[in-house]
Order: C-alpha cells, then structure tokens, then sequence
C-alpha cells in the first residue's frame, strides 16, 4: 500500500539524526535510488537516509517503528528482482556511507567490513593482507557487501567457495525496533544454540537491516590458470566438469558454461572483443584452476589434453598473460549487457541438479520456441553449481513490448521445468517482487508458514522492506 507523507516534523526528526546533508527528499536527487539498471522497476521515495554508522541506523529504525514508517535498505542498486527498490513512497535507507573495513585478522583468516563496503574493495583489502576474499561476480565494482548478504549472492567462485553465506562468519543486524543483534564472531566453532546469523542472510532486509558482517578470507593462490574451450554439447561440458573435478579436486575455481549464441552476442556488442578460439563451436566452457602451489598450469593442461583424447572437447586456449585472461573473462561478464540490442529479454536466475543440466537445456529450449515461435535462448552461467542463467531474447524483427508482456507465460514454461527437475527458480538473484507471486507454489508449506511467523516475530508492524519476499 501507498505510504502517507511524511510530516515536516518527522523530517526534522531524521535530520537530526543524520544531519541536514544526509537526508535526501529532493525528487531529482532521489532519482537514482528509485530505479534499478535493468529499467524493470520504477518506484518512488519519501525520503533517502544516508547513515554513517550502526547507531544512526539503529535511532532511525526505532524513529520509523515508533511512526509506522515503513523503509527500504539498499547498497549499490545492482539487484535484479526489485528488491532494493521503494515501490510505495517508502523511505529509503542507502548503506553505502557505512563503508569502512573495521578489522582485518589474517592470522583468524576473517575480515569485518561494513554494509557498504564495496566488493572490490573487500577483495583489494584482503590481498593487501595476503589474503583471498573469493566473492566475485559482475557487478563487484559497484555492489555492497550488505546488499551480497541479503540476497545471498552467488558468482563465478561458488564451486570452490561457495555462496555469500558460505562466507559470511557473523554479521550485525539492526532490528525493526532499533535493537542492533550483535552476532559478529571470527569464530569457525560456535556451537551455543541458534546460529541466528543464516535468519538474516538471503531475507533480503525484510527480517533487519545487516549493517556489518564477518567475513572469511582464505590463502592467496600462487597459480591460477584459465581457458577458454570450445565443444558440441552441454553433455560433453559435463563430462568435462567431472574430469577437472577428479584432476583438480579443490583447485577447480570455477566452471562456466556459455552457449554460442551468447559469446556471440558478447562479441558483437562487446568493446574491443574479440573470439577466443580460432573456430566457432556450439557451446563454450570457461574453467579456472587456482592453487596454492605452481601446478595450476601443469594440472590444466593435463585435463585438457585428457579431455582431447577421449573427444570431449575440440579446441581449448590457455590465457599466456594477465590481459587474456582478464579478456576471457570480459567476454563472459559481459553477456547479460550484450542482449539489450537485440531488444526485449525475459531473465531466469534457475537451478537444477547438476546433472540434470544438460536436460534442462535441451527441453526448455523447446518448450519456448513452441510457446514463442522464433525466440531465442541465451543460457549460460555456472554449471558447476548447476546455476543457469535462462535468458530469451525476443524473435529477430518482433516488437519488444509485446514479447515482454509474455513474461509470466514463459516463467510458467520454464518454472514447471525446474520443479519437475527438482530445482529452484531463485539460485543467486533472491525473490524481490520479481519473483514473489511464484513463492508460494515452489516453497514448501511448512517451511514457508516458518518464514510468515519469522516476519511477524521480528517485525510486527510490516515496516521492513514491506512487499518484498512475502507478500
């Protein structure tokens, strides 16, 4: 629902906890916090909070509890299901001046930073400590450590290293009410009853609002070696993946499946882009090793040429410098921008089993050009975590607005498929509204009846991110 305004008092009230320059009610200074990149969601704000610590936080929730304000965390802005956007006048809290690295402890392998650390200055801060922080995704340049939190986030390391909250060793939370939980800890055993750090992680600030978090750090690799490969199907990628699973154990870092369509799309749209592979093929693989020994080059080259003599690949390139690895990597990253010339775009953030992959692929692809005569998949991402971004570009010539406006047809295609595959449609983007409506169907009962009567517990007046998540 609509919020009401807010009294000239109460905005008085916020400033004198901020201070006049940190609350913004301008609408064109406010514009920025109320779109998203994607362009999918436009909301509008009663104010944008910009606190500087914990206890400014804390004063400005337990200011909006008292008043029935209802606000809206955000980090960076880079979420795609328009969970960080205020969609009903609420009041936004932006986190990003909350951006100090509190404590780096190499020795406890941890780091604390605050919500509104960057990713890539958590990543720098820890190799300045000799250490690893292997959270890496896209958008590391402008999203937040509190906004990875929340979403529980995922990226191109998650084979090795797992997701967001396989990273997270305890983080600080201000409660609806101005309470602040504090369960940061550098600890890897902790067995005193509830681990109320996972309540918060992936709730998407509907539970609290994460303000710092414990993060691990790991030793830095001496070697890391990357190729670009070329072969004929999702089968043969998967073949592959277990080969380099058995070869290189934890040292595979990462394992990304890329149709030829979407390299395609990166290469034409791309700047200074270029293949990686002197023919064209049907599906690629990027794969990296890291290790902490000089054996990455050894031991890929090892999986590669096993991988030659059995035919499960047709041409691999080994970046020989920091520039093609990094170039690699661009033509990657870059897939999701690359689709917006071709027009309209319907997004999926899916999972399944990892080795029901390959037969996802082959009958979505069907189910969709039945449904959509001439659309074209785009999948890629993660297939060592069975994570695929199912991205459909609209038909060659077809006007964008009426292919979007098929939106719920194609998810209704596409979801039926991940749940009879035992999947999820959420792997690394969370719920937001994108995907709220489909919750109920896909959760089970009890767990979903839990997550209701969490939300009511811990904020009983609906004042945390209301709409998102649950609706």
């Amino acid at each position: 629902m609509d919020q009401p305004a807010l009294s000239p008092q109460l905005i008085d009230a916020f400033r004198n906890i901020l201070g006049p320059h940190h609350v913004i009610s301008d609408p064109a200074d406010m514009a920025a916090y109320v779109t998203e990149e994607r362009n999918l969601f436009h909301g509008r704000a009663a104010l944008v909070l910009r606190p500087r610590s914990t206890s400014e936080v804390a004063a400005i929730c337990a200011l909006a509890t008292a008043h029935r304000i209802a606000l809206v965390p955000q980090g960076g802005n880079t979420g795609l299901v328009g969970g960080q956007t205020p969609h009903h006048g609420e009041v936004v809290i932006s986190l990003n001046r909350m951006d100090r690295i509190r404590d780096i402890d190499p020795a406890s392998n941890s780091m604390t930073c605050e919500a509104g650390v960057i990713l890539e200055n958590a990543q720098q801060a820890a190799t300045r400590a000799s250490r690893l922080f292997p959270l890496s995704l896209a958008a590391e340049g402008s999203c937040t450590i509190g906004g990875l939190l929340s979403t529980n986030a995922g990226g191109t390391a998650a084979l090795a290293f797992g997701v967001a909250r396989d990273m997270a060793l305890g983080v600080e939370v201000v409660l609806a009410d101005g309470r602040v939980l504090n369960a940061l800890s550098k600890l890897k055993k902790d067995n005193t009853g509830y681990d109320l750090r996972n309540l918060f992680i992936g709730a998407e600030g509907t539970l609290g609002i994460i303000t710092a978090a414990t993060l691990k750090l790991f030793p830095r690799p001496r070697s890391v070696e990357t190729a670009f490969v070329g072969l004929k199907s999702p089968e043969a990628a998967l073949q592959l993946l277990n080969s380099a699973q058995n070869e290189a154990a934890g040292a595979l870092t990462s394992f990304e499946l890329i149709s030829a369509i979407a390299l395609d799309f990166s290469i034409r749209h791309g700047i200074d882009q270029r293949h990686p592979l002197s023919d064209q093929h049907n599906w690629y693989v990027l794969i990296e090793l890291s290790s902490p020994r000089d054996d990455a080059r050894a031991t890929l080259e090892a999986i590669l040429g096993q991988a030659f003599e059995d035919g499960l690949i047709d041409d691999a390139a080994i970046a020989m410098t920091l520039n093609q690895r990094a170039a690699f990597w661009k033509l990657r990253e870059e897939i999701s921008a690359s689709q917006k010339p071709e027009g309209g775009s319907i997004k999926h953030d899916i999972s399944v089993p990892v080795a029901a992959v390959p037969a996802f692929l082959e009958a979505a692809g069907r189910a969709v050009t039945d449904l959509i005569p001439g659309a074209r998949p785009v999948p890629f991402g993660h297939l060592g975590d069975g994570n695929i971004h199912y991205n459909i570009s609209q038909p060659i010539g077809a006007d964008s607005a009426a292919f979007l406006a098929r939106w719920d047809e194609v998810n209704a295609v596409v979801f039926a498929l991940v749940r009879a595959m035992g999947g999820s449609i959420s792997a690394e983007h969370g719920i937001g509204v994108l995907k709220r409506d489909q919750l109920p169907e896909v959760k089970d009962p009890v767990a979903f009846a839990l997550m209701r009567e969490f939300k009511t517990l811990l904020d009983p007046l609906g004042i945390m991110n209301p709409g998102k998540v649950l609706a």
